[in-house]
């Protein structure tokens, strides 16, 4: 389809491609850096990163290097047999924390979320027996669209449509560790907590609300789920967000910017878990192949390095404080800045749908998080001037 106008492409979206996305009115067709092009050569500054997947931006020379040499050598084989890259990147996700021992590799945060889910029900069964399968979530919560995902999904909008959704789920507030403790039982196998929520909003949780969780979690002989899959590898600063909250998890939910934008998702996990999964309890056939294992290997290491990390905290510092002058600039627009690191939001007095429409027109592209909640997600390697010329593109879409 060479040729057509971008116009043309999007009535054939419409024509060919279900129409469950909303897309934005251009076609991109090529990125560099921090930035994208669409197909009538508009530049973009990108404060999205393919939803905090592209963390090295586009076109990151080590990454392509990785790409070329595994699919010239191997791209697929199957876990019938054993493959290099997968056992080397998940020696790096194992040794990146204490908690965890053994890894098991799938294709995306959701596929991830419903290995967490399993795992947590097996190991209760392993432990106590028959009856230990409720699952305790969070208002706000965002896990994932297949079934199990989102009926840890707080929006009722991800999950009215497809009810009945998976049974033996309950809800406590956010960052409120009473509700948490009136939620518990000895039926709960799992607590299920993004430190940092990406859809819900870019809340952050406290660390006294998580070293809570910990607590109730040992009480009721519950396994803590941590879903890193958007605040994780770097995002926030660290290599995981966890480790500013001094609490680790039982288990851990890993995918978006693991393999430079191939589809990847990890279950990390302590071997007290591991010791309760046999073989043929769970499985996949493309999950840990060895050309996206192969790219993350490369991602993992370079963002893990301590100097990409320092300037992830020093960006994001400087990310942070611009965006508290925008407020403060706009008190009547701007009622909250929200997130960490390089994980921010703006939650605003109108349609955030709106700002980020507007924001296009302005060469920025940011998203959203709910109805009043701009999210922005940049690559990790951006530097000072591109948060001004981001903060420069946001001032003027939210004054139009």
């Amino acid at each position: 389809m060479t040729g057509e106008s971008a116009a043309d492409l999007i009535q054939a979206d419409h024509d060919y491609l279900l129409q469950s996305y909303v897309r934005a009115d251009f076609v991109i067709e090529r990125g560099e850096g921090v930035y994208l092009y669409d197909s009538e050569g508009r530049r973009y500054l990108d404060f999205v990163a393919g939803i905090a997947v592209n963390a090295l931006g586009y076109g990151d020379r080590d990454v392509l290097a990785a790409i070329n040499e595994q699919a010239a050598r191997l791209i697929h084989v199957s876990n019938l047999y054993h493959t290099r890259p997968a056992i080397e990147l998940a020696a790096l996700l194992v040794q990146s924390s204490p908690a965890f021992q053994k890894a098991f590799f799938c294709n995306s945060g959701a596929e991830a979320i419903e290995g967490a889910i399993k795992f947590a029900r097996r190991y209760a069964r392993a432990h106590f027996g028959e009856g230990k399968t409720t699952i305790v979530a969070f208002d706000g919560s965002f896990h994932g669209r297949t079934m199990g995902a989102v009926a840890i999904t707080a929006r009722e909008k991800y999950r009215e449509p497809f009810m009945p959704v998976m049974p033996g789920v309950r809800f406590a507030r956010y960052n409120d560790l009473a509700s948490l403790a009136a939620t518990m039982g000895h039926d709960v196998c799992a607590v299920v907590l993004e430190p940092v929520q990406g859809e819900g909003g870019l809340r952050a949780a406290d660390a006294a609300f998580v070293k809570g969780a910990r607590e109730l979690c040992r009480q009721y002989g519950a396994l803590l789920v941590f879903d890193e899959i958007q605040c994780g590898m770097g995002r926030t600063g660290t290599v995981w967000a966890h480790e500013q909250l001094g609490v680790q998890p039982d288990i851990m939910t890993v995918a978006k910017p693991l393999a430079g934008g191939l589809p990847i998702g990890a279950i990390l996990m302590g071997q007290h878990v591991a010791d309760a999964i046999q073989p043929g309890d769970h499985g996949t056939t493309f999950g840990g192949n060895p050309l996206a294992t192969a790219v993350g290997t490369v991602v993992f290491r370079k963002i893990s390095d301590p100097s990409f990390l320092a300037h992830v905290q020093q960006v994001g510092n400087y990310l942070g404080e611009a965006l508290h002058e925008l407020a403060a600039e706009q008190p009547d627009v701007v009622r909250e800045v929200r997130g960490r690191g390089l994980m921010r939001g703006l939650q605003i007095a109108g349609s955030a749908g709106a700002v980020r429409e507007a924001a296009h027109r302005h060469g920025l592209l940011v998203a959203t998080a709910g109805e009043d909640v701009i999210r922005l997600l940049p690559p990790l390697i951006i530097e000072p001037h591109h948060v001004d010329e981001a903060i420069a593109g946001l001032r003027a879409a939210l004054r139009a």
